[in-house]
């Protein structure tokens, strides 16, 4: 197994002390380092936010881009590179939110990617205000009389569209998240997995606590291939809140569609010798 401490630079992070994107990023180290995936064999992108932090705070090759962008460029590499594995990280903000839209396509297309969302029901970036998971009724400083909408299901919004793979992962439960991370990085398809992370500075209802209290690992006779049962799975919340793959299922690859595409990655194009006047504009 890989040195899982290549993967983590000593640099000073923006989190606050016992942000759940700590032991996320440990739990995302340790998964690589067991797949014995070097720096040059995985690339993460990114948008904005806490979570889109990540590439700031770990060794990789990386793409950090717009608010809810993180998708586009990640689905631009991995169709002219079949190679590297593709990583996105982003928030509930991030990914439900502002990338909404691009959430609802990528499920239609399938590409092979692994999106690990980070979870913690709240804006923490922007400092608190309400995201589309956040509770119906939770008070916060730009919603002082409570939300009043009904939180985003980010589990029966994939399942219903049937994506190829959808799991959910505790922070505090670091092994079976290293085992959904893995089985999602391995997964021939989108795999996104939503991973439950407190944000201890503004939110004080979805503590570590709160989650610890009402989680639970599906059950190993539980059959994810069973669209009728991961429906049911993904409508629960509150006092019960499954952990694992609620869904999986094969599907084509996105990539696979388009049989003009090399299967593996192109490197001996010619140099654009008829672009260099063309450049040297720009020096």
């Amino acid at each position: 197994m890989l040195d899982k401490e290549i993967y983590e630079p000593e640099r000073n992070t923006a989190w606050c002390p016992g942000c759940g994107n700590f032991p996320l990023r440990k739990a995302l180290a340790q998964t690589l380092a067991e797949l014995e995936l070097g720096l040059d064999d995985f690339v993460i992108f990114s948008g904005i936010g806490q979570a889109a932090k990540m590439p700031h705070y770990f060794k990789s090759n990386a793409f950090n881009g717009l608010h809810g962008r993180a998708l586009p460029p990640a689905i631009g590499f991995r169709m002219v590179n079949p190679e590297m594995k593709v990583i996105v990280e982003s928030g509930d903000g991030d990914t439900y939110g502002e990338g909404g839209n691009h959430l609802l396509h990528n499920i239609r297309r399938n590409p092979d990617l692994a999106h690990f969302v980070h979870n913690n029901q709240i804006y923490g970036l922007t400092k608190g205000q309400a995201s589309p998971t956040t509770g119906e009724n939770i008070k916060t400083k730009v919603q002082p009389r409570g939300v009043t909408g009904e939180p985003f299901n980010p589990i029966r919004f994939a399942v219903a569209m049937k994506a190829s793979f959808v799991a959910r992962g505790f922070v505090n439960e670091k092994e079976q998240l290293i085992s959904l991370m893995k089985e999602a990085l391995n997964h021939p398809g989108y795999a996104l997995v939503d991973i439950l992370q407190p944000c201890v500075t503004f939110n004080k209802v979805n503590t570590y606590q709160w989650y610890a209290e009402r989680t639970y690992k599906l059950e190993d006779d539980y059959d994810p291939t069973d669209f009728s049962a991961a429906m049911e799975k993904a409508d629960e919340w509150g006092e019960g809140i499954p952990l694992g793959v609620i869904y999986r299922q094969e599907k084509t690859i996105f990539r696979d569609k388009f049989a003009n595409l090399a299967a593996e990655l192109k490197t001996d194009y010619p140099e654009p010798k008829e672009q260099q006047d063309l450049l040297q504009e720009f020096v």
